[in-house]
C-alpha cells in the first residue's frame, strides 16, 4: 500500500504540472495548415485547444503515477516537495537547492543560446517567431515538463536498468539521463512540424541537440541535487531565452 504521504504527493505534483497544461490555451498551438482546415470543419478553436490539453494531461497521469512509485526506490529526492507532504519534517537545505538551480540555469541557458547562434542561419523565420509566452516558459517548461520528463521518465529509465542489472552504480543514472533527455529532444519536433512543412536535418539536429543539451543538465540536477533545483534551472534558462532573443 502505498504511504499516505506519497499519496499527497503525487496530487500535488499533478497539480503543479495541470497548471502548467492549462497554460497551454494561453498560447497560439502550432499545427499544419491542412490539418487546422480540417480542424475547423469540426471543432471551434477554442474547443481544438481543449483537444490539444488531452494527450499532455494523459502523459502527466501516467508519469506522475510512475515518478510517485518508483522515485524514492533508486535514490532521488525532492526535498522541498516531500517537506510539504510529509509528516516527519527533515531540515531542507534551499541554498543549495537554488545555487545549483541557478548555476544549472546559468550554464543550460548560455549553452543553448550559443548553440542557437552556431544553427542561426538554418532556423526558419517561422519557428524564429514562435514564441510561447511568460506562463508557457515557466509553468509548462519549467514545471510540467521537469515532472513528465524528470520525475517520471528519467526515473522510469532509471528504475528499469536498476531492476535488470541490480545495481545502482552511476551508469544507470547516466544512460537515464541521456535516453529521457534525447526522448525530451524528439518530443520538440511536432512543435516544429506545424510550424515548418518540411524541417531540414540541420533544423531537425538543432532542435533535438538543444533540447537534449538542456535535458542532460536537468537530469544530472535531479539526480544530485533534486526534482526542485532542475525546475529551478530549466526556468532560469527560458529568463536567458527572452534576454538572448531564443
Amino acid at each position: 500500500m502505498k504511504p499516505p504521504y506519497k499519496i499527497k504527493l503525487g496530487l500535488l505534483l499533478f497539480t503543479l504540472g495541470f497548471l502548467g497544461i492549462l497554460s497551454l490555451l494561453t498560447m497560439e498551438i502550432p499545427i499544419i495548415e491542412k490539418l487546422k482546415t480540417d480542424m475547423a470543419e469540426v471543432f471551434t478553436p477554442f474547443q481544438f485547444k481543449l483537444l490539444v490539453l488531452l494527450n499532455p494531461t494523459i502523459l502527466l497521469i501516467i508519469f506522475t503515477v510512475i515518478g510517485t512509485l518508483a522515485y524514492d526506490k533508486v535514490g532521488f529526492k525532492l526535498p522541498v516537495f516531500e517537506y510539504l507532504t510529509r509528516k516527519s519534517k527533515v531540515s531542507v537545505d534551499y541554498k543549495n537547492i537554488l545555487k545549483f538551480g541557478l548555476l544549472g540555469g546559468i550554464l543550460s541557458g548560455s549553452l543553448l543560446s550559443f548553440i542557437s547562434w552556431i544553427f542561426n542561419s538554418d532556423i526558419p523565420q517561422a519557428l524564429k517567431n514562435f514564441k510561447p509566452n511568460l506562463l508557457n516558459r515557466f509553468l509548462y517548461g519549467g514545471i510540467t515538463e521537469e515532472i513528465v520528463i524528470r520525475f517520471g521518465l528519467m526515473t522510469l529509465f532509471v528504475w528499469l536498468f536498476h531492476w535488470i542489472f541490480k545495481t545502482k552504480n552511476a551508469m544507470i543514472y547516466w544512460v537515464g539521463i541521456l535516453l529521457s533527455s534525447l526522448l525530451f529532444g524528439l518530443g520538440h519536433l511536432p512543435i516544429v512540424n506545424g510550424l515548418v512543412e518540411n524541417p531540414s536535418f540541420s533544423l531537425i539536429l538543432y532542435i533535438i541537440l538543444g533540447n537534449s543539451v538542456g535535458g542532460i543538465i536537468f537530469g544530472w540536477l535531479y539526480w544530485k541535487k533534486g526534482l526542485e533545483s532542475a525546475m529551478i534551472a530549466h526556468i532560469l534558462t527560458h529568463i536567458i531565452f527572452l534576454i538572448t532573443g531564443v
